[in-house]
């Protein structure tokens, strides 16, 4: 054999075997996931929130229900970004973060308490509650077909200000009167997963998530669980839409007071989607 054809022969022989299986890897991406996946869109919730505050020794100073008591609107758009990518073909990254910034002033149509401020019928006062989500989230991925099933450990950061001001009685005088707060935490993240893809351009899948942490001026709980739909019309460039339900339950200990915020957020979510 020609010594510059046997030279040309050997070398493929080496390089083949890693040409197959860089080719192989590729292939073993399930058709449900994308290497790079990123999620713009809003969530259209129906919000129930009541935000609370007791003395330290636990006797309730009042409860204040925001849709209820100071007429905020039930319904809220809270603006929501995804972002998923692989690092090879069966783990990688994930992203979200949300939130929601709500205030109203009333003229209040009946007394209510809180933080040890008594505000009477007729009283005019304001609320506010502002909230921020974000996560990150290192994924596994278990299967290589039509579906998969994802596991992801990671942390949250999450962010709390909520407060009433406004007239107050003290006793038998009025006088303006605030109770407030502003705290941030984090906590760990757990993730689960499921993706299947019907055909290239339309999927769907289930995501659920849990934070919880004890102890710390913020500690409590956020869960959140969504079913949704993705349809790309085009390679790169698609639509999404689901319905998710998310529960907060924090608790902030203050020096002075405890604080307590209870949250449901339900509704669905649109999206456009890029993936890669």
């Amino acid at each position: 054999m020609n010594p510059s054809k046997f030279r040309l022969c050997r070398r493929y022989l080496l390089t083949a075997p890693l040409l197959l299986a860089s080719t192989a890897s590729f292939a073993d991406v399930s058709p449900a996931l994308d290497r790079f996946d990123l999620s713009l869109g809003a969530y259209y919730a129906n919000t129930s929130t009541t935000i609370g505050a007791s003395d330290k020794s636990g006797q309730y100073t009042g409860n204040v229900n925001l849709e209820r008591d100071l007429g905020f609107e039930d319904h809220k758009t809270v603006p929501r970004v995804k972002l998923d990518f692989l690092l090879g073909d069966h783990q990688g990254f994930s992203f979200d973060y949300f939130s929601l910034n709500r205030s109203r002033a009333k003229t209040l149509s009946d007394d209510i308490s809180y933080g040890g401020n008594e505000y009477d019928a007729s009283a005019s006062v304001h609320g506010k509650l502002n909230f921020d989500f974000g996560s990150a989230a290192y994924r596994w991925w278990f299967g290589s077909g039509s579906d998969v099933f994802g596991l992801g450990i990671g942390a949250a950061y999450y962010r709390v200000g909520a407060g009433i001001s406004g007239t107050a009685t003290l006793d038998g005088e009025s006088a303006q009167a605030s109770t407030s707060y502003d705290e941030t935490a984090g906590a760990p993240l757990l993730q689960l997963g499921w993706r299947h893809a019907f055909n290239d351009n339309l999927r769907m899948y289930f995501d659920a998530s849990g934070v919880k942490k004890n102890g710390g001026n913020l500690n409590g709980h956020i869960y959140n669980a969504a079913l949704g739909l993705e349809w790309y019309p085009w390679k790169n460039v698609g639509f999404g839409a689901e319905y998710a339900y998310t529960r907060i339950r924090l608790n902030d200990d203050r020096d002075d007071y405890n604080a307590n915020l209870d949250l449901k957020l339900h509704g669905p979510s649109a999206f456009v989607k890029f993936r890669f």
